[in-house]
């Protein structure tokens, strides 16, 4: 048993290790020149050697030591054997390391008729894979005697023949080859004849028959010899044949070949029946004497089953399928024998001619079955051999790949190929591969053969998630359920398995509170914690994060943009009159006209859209039909004229409404005094500022408007101050001065132009207000008379009286001012209201008062 190449390392130091215990270094240097010889004599391949007819499972050499691989990496690089052909007979144990023999195995029928049996094997190792080429030699025991191919051999000789004369013999057949083999032959004592053995150009022994003495057929008509074959093994066999020798009289001529060789050449797969030759002998003696016959003989017996000869004619026919890879020559010795017994010989050699009549065969050696997508280009994906079992160009072959794919074929050694990729691959465009491999001959007709192979192309996380929007906008409406879903977001991974899988978080950021929303890590689904408030957040935005399952993870991100819908979850607010006073008071004069202006309910609603639409109506007064109410302005107006039968003091309830589903609403208290005059009515300035309004806006609508009511109402008051000055000093001279008894009412529906306004504003307030100071109607002393035609006011004793008793709200009148208004306009306003004062002194009118 030889070791292998790779235990060449091995071998070398146990051959210096047996150096150095010799002690001699002159011993040493021979080793290791022999070592050398010996490794490179095996560089290529293992060879071993085993006798035929070992038991099943015998050792064949330990795989493992010769390598130099632990055993533990057998199983885990997948160690196997594999033998040519299409029968396994070897088997390696993974856990051992031993290799031994499937079956027995007989030399004789493995290789027959060869002088050496040689069986190849292939050791596989993947993880990376590695071949390693093996062989085996069969060594031959001497289990076979010779035989021949007739127990009794019968010879007709004349008993004319001469000495010296040969005579051919069937020669013994030995399975064996080698010494075991046929070595010689014997016969067993007589007078007249010996043997004469040679050796033909196949190395085939032959056997002659030689007279020694020439015979005479009276004194002995018949011989019986023993013609023994005896091989060269230890113990030597044999195998015995009888010779039986007929004297037979005088024939003169024996027959005669035209040719003593026939060289025929014919194709294989020719059909049965078919003309090989025709052998043609002939004897010039007439009778029985000249009829010839033929037939085989020193003709092996494979050749007798292939061919036929006809005995009468010598014709020799195709009696079976003539294979060239079975046998390229086949040789046979005709014998023709005339009807005096005696005969001749001639050879016939037939060559077969080989034919492509073999397809390419594709042993699929190893496979990976699956391959990462990231795997780079050149690796090697399966190994395979292709064999072709005809001679020639009918047994070369080429191998191609059909259609394009990433994938080349590279030749290696001894027929084999690897498939290997030439290109990146991308599972996301192609996740398996159906490769189709055609192996083709180069016969004149080409065989072809096919073999598929499936690789699978596993996924490498090289793929984000993708979502199907960069923004999302989903929308909630305020005071919203704990854990509300609102929507889910979306997001696609072309990578398969655990790198497809997404995962879903919110993006934290820093310095920023905690959002108001969850997102579901696994669909992406979007939760509100906690209810909304939409007059606190309107909207927010989080960024959202997909995460894939690979290693390392692969994300993307997307907006998340929640709006709050606004629900009518606030009343109106009433801002005028305020709603800390039980009523607020409002004069009106008896002589007020349809449309007066009485009061402005001015109402705010923090919601928003058509939940912020505001609309005004009347929902109760003492007088139905005397006021009205703007169904978009809140002004508060005389629905007809005030006339002596209305009742002087009015109360109204001001319903406001919003346009929400369902609406909410609030009222406003107003009561109204309806007066002659204004002689001692007065207000008191609220000594509290109003609390400031967040809704600035509105605030500076106010105060611009309020400027410019305050403004035409300063104009007018001012007129209606220098007229009554005037008429005060042309009555200085009368007794008693006249006053008019009716208010005359301003050309804007407001309040009298004899009144003197003193308007301040607090700036960023949604409700400025002004104040009504005194009358400019004096009060009379009692006991004065009136004078002609004059009616007299009781403002100064009966209705202040009354008004007072109605609580403050006689005392002051309120006009809203527009939240345009700003701050400025309002500093100016109370700047002019403060220089607008009147100087009647009380020597001109003593019964003014004024401020």
């Amino acid at each position: 048993m030889l070791g292998a190449a790779e235990d060449g390392g091995w071998l070398f130091r146990r051959v210096m290790e047996c150096g150095r215990r010799s002690g001699d270094s002159k011993r040493q240097v021979i080793l290791f020149i022999l070592c050398f010889c010996v490794c490179q004599s095996g560089a290529e391949t293992l060879r071993y050697s085993l006798p035929e007819e070992m038991e099943r499972d015998s050792f064949v050499a330990n795989i493992a030591k010769d390598l130099g691989v632990p055993v533990s990496q057998l199983a885990a690089r997948k160690a196997r054997v594999v033998s040519e052909g299409s029968e396994q007979l070897f088997r390696l144990d993974q856990n051992t390391g031993v290799l031994t023999a499937k079956e027995s195995l007989d030399r004789e029928e493995i290789c027959p008729r060869r002088e050496t049996c040689t069986l190849v094997f292939k050791i596989f190792f993947e993880n990376p894979l590695q071949l390693i080429r093996g062989e085996v030699e069969i060594r031959d025991v001497n289990d076979n005697s010779p035989v021949f191919p007739e127990k009794e051999m019968v010879l007709k000789i004349l008993e004319t023949a001469s000495p010296g004369s040969r005579f051919p013999l069937e020669s013994a057949q030995d399975k064996d080859v080698g010494s075991n083999g046929l070595q010689n032959y014997s016969l067993g004592s007589n007078p007249h004849f010996s043997l004469d053995i040679g050796t033909g150009k196949d190395e085939v022994k032959y056997v002659e028959l030689v007279l020694q003495h020439q015979l005479d057929r009276e004194e002995q008509g018949e011989l019986n010899l023993l013609l023994t074959a005896i091989d060269g093994g230890s113990p030597p066999r044999s195998g015995t044949a009888q010779v039986r020798i007929v004297v037979v009289d005088a024939n003169d001529n024996i027959p005669v070949f035209e040719r003593e060789v026939y060289e025929v050449r014919l194709a294989e797969n020719s059909p049965l029946g078919q003309l090989v030759v025709r052998v043609v002998a002939t004897d010039p003696d007439e009778g029985s004497y000249g009829e010839v016959w033929y037939s085989f003989t020193q003709t092996s017996e494979r050749s007798r089953q292939l061919f036929q000869l006809n005995p009468a004619t010598g014709e020799i026919r195709v009696g079976g399928n003539l294979d060239f890879e079975e046998a390229k020559t086949h040789k046979m010795v005709v014998r023709a024998t005339d009807g005096g017994e005696l005969s001749a010989h001639c050879k016939v050699h037939v060559e077969v001619l080989d034919v492509n009549d073999n397809a390419p065969e594709i042993a699929l050696t190893s496979l990976t079955a699956s391959i990462p997508e990231d795997a780079p280009p050149r690796t090697v994906v399966a190994l395979f051999s292709v064999r072709d079992r005809d001679s020639g160009d009918n047994g070369r072959t080429e191998c191609s790949i059909d259609g394009d794919l990433p994938f080349s074929l590279t030749p290696t050694f001894d027929n084999y190929y690897e498939l290997r990729t030439n290109a990146a691959l991308d599972r996301e465009s192609t996740a398996q591969y159906n490769i189709t491999i055609t192996a083709t001959d180069w016969g004149r007709t080409r065989l072809s053969s096919r073999e598929n192979i499936f690789v699978q192309i596993s996924d490498v996380n090289d793929n984000p998630p993708e979502f199907t929007q960069e923004i999302y906008t989903m929308s909630v409406t305020e005071n919203n359920s704990p854990m509300l879903r609102i929507g889910s977001m979306n997001a696609t991974d072309a990578d398969a398995g655990k790198n497809a899988r997404v995962n879903y978080a919110l993006v934290r950021q820093e310095g920023k509170e905690q959002p108001e929303v969850s997102v579901n890590a696994e669909n992406g689904d979007v939760y509100i914690l906690r209810p909304l408030d939409y007059e606190k957040v309107r909207a927010f935005e989080v960024s959202v994060r997909a995460s894939d399952g690979g290693s390392p993870p692969l994300s993307a991100q997307a907006l998340l943009r929640v709006v709050v819908r606004d629900e009518n979850d606030n009343a109106p607010v009433v801002l005028h009159p305020p709603p800390d006073s039980s009523a607020a008071g409002e004069l009106v004069p008896r002589w007020a006209p349809s449309g007066y202006l009485v009061a402005k309910v001015v109402a705010v609603d923090a919601d928003a859209g058509q939940n912020a639409w505001l609309s005004y109506e009347l929902a109760k007064a003492t007088e139905p039909g005397l006021f009205r109410v703007g169904l978009h302005s809140g002004e508060v107006r005389t629905a007809r004229a005030v006339t002596e039968r209305d009742a002087p003091r009015q109360r109204l309830v001001v319903l406001v409404r919003d346009r929400g589903h369902p609406p909410r609403s609030a009222t406003a208290s107003l009561a109204v005094a309806l007066v002659d005059g204004f002689s001692e009515a007065h207000l008191r300035v609220s000594e509290e500022a109003p609390a400031a309004d967040p809704d600035g806006p509105l605030t500076l609508y106010l105060i611009a408007s309020l400027a410019c009511v305050s403004a035409l109402f300063l104009a007018t008051a001012l007129a209606a101050a220098v007229v009554k000055v005037r008429r005060a000093r042309r009555r200085e001279t009368e007794t008693l001065p006249t006053f008019p008894t009716i208010a005359t009412e301003s050309s804007a529906g407001s309040l009298p132009r004899s009144y003197l306004y003193d308007v301040c504003f607090a700036a960023g307030t949604v409700n400025s207000e002004f104040r009504f100071l005194r009358p400019l109607f004096p009060c009379f002393p009692a006991g004065l008379p009136p004078g002609p035609g004059e009616q007299r006011s009781s403002v100064c004793s009966q209705d202040v009286a009354n008004l007072g008793e109605e609580g403050d709200w006689a005392a002051q009148g309120r006009a809203p001012l527009s939240e345009d208004t700003g701050p400025g306009a309002a500093e100016a306003a109370c700047t002019a209201n403060g220089g607008l004062g009147l100087n009647v002194t009380s020597d001109q009118n003593p019964w003014l008062s004024h401020q």
